[in-house]
């Protein structure tokens, strides 16, 4: 604990010196760009160039910027990555920098895979607010009455939000295959690894003394 309270001085220090330098915007000089909340996104051909910045976003919007938060954000991601390549295959090619990831320049499922352990959450589309309000059928899937804030699920399930240009939107795995998003095949074997994915990250949060 004294070692963990003195690093965190240490940091504390480091951050405050570059409050007013954080990594907000960025430019590679090439016209194929995209800008997202967090991310900015360079079509170099075969790969991408997914640069990590210091801007903060919440509720589909960004809130404010925080000194070093890309390089966390990016590398944490990486280490994810490289320890469940097991599971599935990644996108990740390189880090060149703290804050840029070189990936293969893949054409996504506009779906992001979203797994719950708990009946917790505070947001619009979080379990427990969705529950709370007294909605039994949450993206295609029952629970039953009884539940109370913080509990366990008995196993974690799979509540998907489409990726679209003004928010995401919850959806049901039969209404992604109708609506044209996945096929029946790509949706087993994504839904398969995510559940998977989501295991392994309780196993190794549990095994440092948390919760996911």
């Amino acid at each position: 604990m004294i070692e963990a309270l003195t690093t965190k001085n240490d940091y504390r220090s480091s951050i405050a010196k570059s409050i007013d330098y954080c990594l907000t915007t960025t430019s590679l000089g090439t016209d194929d760009y995209y800008k997202g909340k967090v991310r900015d996104r360079y079509d170099l051909g075969e790969v991408l160039a997914l640069i990590t910045t210091d801007r903060q976003s919440a509720f589909d919007r960004v809130l404010a910027t925080i000194p070093f938060k890309g390089q966390v954000l990016n590398q944490t991601g990486a280490w994810w990555f490289e320890k469940t390549q097991h599971i599935i295959p990644n996108h990740v090619v390189e880090l060149p920098d703290p804050n840029v990831t070189i990936a293969k320049n893949c054409k996504p499922f506009p779906i992001e895979f979203v797994v719950r352990g708990y009946v917790t959450g505070s947001s619009s589309t979080s379990l427990w607010t969705i529950y709370n309000r007294g909605d039994r059928e949450y993206c295609g899937i029952q629970f039953p009455d009884g539940l109370v804030k913080n509990q366990a699920l008995d196993t974690p399930v799979l509540t998907p939000t489409t990726k679209e240009e003004d928010h995401d939107r919850p959806i049901s795995a039969k209404d992604i295959i109708a609506e044209g998003w996945m096929t029946q095949e790509h949706w087993d074997v994504a839904s398969k690894k995510a559940l998977e994915l989501f295991s392994f990250g309780q196993k190794v949060s549990a095994d440092h003394g948390l919760i996911l």
